[in-house]
């Protein structure tokens, strides 16, 4: 099993944009001494909810920082961009980072970001597949054309430069609903599982990816799934009912979950086309108790449990864990600190 990290950058109240990007970059540093495999960085705009609008140049300071981290974008929202800038970013850093890039893409759900880009949100699937056939293309072909609904080539293309992974960065399809899972495994394409779905959503989802890849005669052998958790591992069990029920009561809902993150159509109120699937998760504010966060959805408690839980995901069909330590937790540098280093002393030796 690899282990990564989910960078959120969100910015809690009092806080400037500066000082977010000097504690996440601190914790990235000492993710690298810690023995961690990656990190990965999201992107998002127009709100504290996440501060960082272009994961590229993120990822390229992040490179000058480290020599062996897998660098992930988690994600890129494919409709929100022109897709020759992606392929040409994307490779760049691929290139600076000596070959570390992960490339995680998604087609987006927040209203606020489609509408501020003038941009419908319905449109976003369509935007999506099209942007990813053009990347591709201009990753692995010589004078390349592409002519679509959204994006055309008026001339053939050359990308320079050219990722320095073979045949090209490795790809990750953000994957909530069961359509996305289905559409991207006939593609052969590994997907990176809901983060707010239940265990049991997500082994479906790596079951069903597997079936329909194989249906597809997709060879799925070296494919790597990564499951999306919040993790905490603490000493003892009663300690770790403890925090989790801390960490809750600090937590704003409301910046997280509301109408603003929810994949709305603003002339109808009702979810967008296309991200039905989407809404009651959003306009019902993603709330559940903490014995449904026990025993369905994070990976907690003491090393124990946790190594145990974490075996159970692997027998799902991952082989690869992004840890959410706390993205939307108010953290103390030196707590988050103290909570990647147990985790690593007493969790990650039980999968090397």
């Amino acid at each position: 099993m690899k282990f990564s990290t989910f960078h959120l950058f969100h910015q809690f109240a009092g806080q400037t944009a500066g000082e977010v990007y000097e504690y996440q970059i601190e914790i990235v540093e000492l993710l690298e001494e810690l023995g961690f495999d990656g990190v990965w960085v999201a992107e998002h705009h127009f709100r504290e909810y996440g501060t960082v609008p272009n994961i590229f140049t993120m990822l390229a300071n992040l490179a000058a920082r480290t020599e062996r981290l897998r660098l992930g974008t988690g994600i890129v929202v494919l409709p929100l961009h022109n897709p020759i800038h992606v392929a040409e970013e994307a490779a760049m850093v691929d290139l600076l980072s000596g070959g570390r890039l992960e490339l995680g893409i998604g087609r987006g759900y927040q209203a606020v970001e489609f509408e501020n880009f003038g941009l419908d949100l319905a449109e976003a699937r369509d935007r999506f597949n099209e942007s990813l056939d053009v990347i591709l293309g201009l990753w692995t072909q010589e004078n390349y054309e592409y002519k679509g609904r959204f994006f055309s080539t008026e001339r053939p293309l050359n990308l320079m430069p050219k990722p320095v992974q073979r045949p090209h960065p490795p790809l990750h399809v953000a994957a909530v609903s069961p359509e996305t899972v289905e559409m991207y495994a006939a593609r052969g394409l590994p997907i990176l599982a809901d983060p707010a779905a239940p265990f049991k959503k997500i082994a479906k989802a790596a079951e069903t990816w597997h079936a329909t890849a194989a249906a597809n005669g997709v060879d799925s052998s070296d494919v790597e799934l990564v499951a999306s958790r919040i993790v905490y591992a603490a000493p003892t069990n009663e300690q770790a009912r403890e925090d989790q029920a801390r960490f809750e009561a600090a937590f704003d809902r409301s910046r997280i979950f509301n109408l603003q993150s929810a994949p709305i159509d603003s002339a109808t109120g009702q979810a967008a086309k296309g991200f039905e699937y989407y809404q009651d998760r959003y306009l019902k504010g993603g709330s559940v108790d903490n014995e449904f966060r026990w025993e369905q959805l994070e990976v907690i408690g003491d090393p124990e449990r946790v190594i145990g839980q974490i075996k159970a995901i692997q027998e799902m069909g991952f082989g690869h864990l992004m840890c959410d330590f706390g993205s939307t937790r108010p953290m103390p540098l030196e707590e988050m600190k103290k909570i990647l280093k147990f985790f690593a002393a007493e969790v990650m030796p039980a999968f090397r």
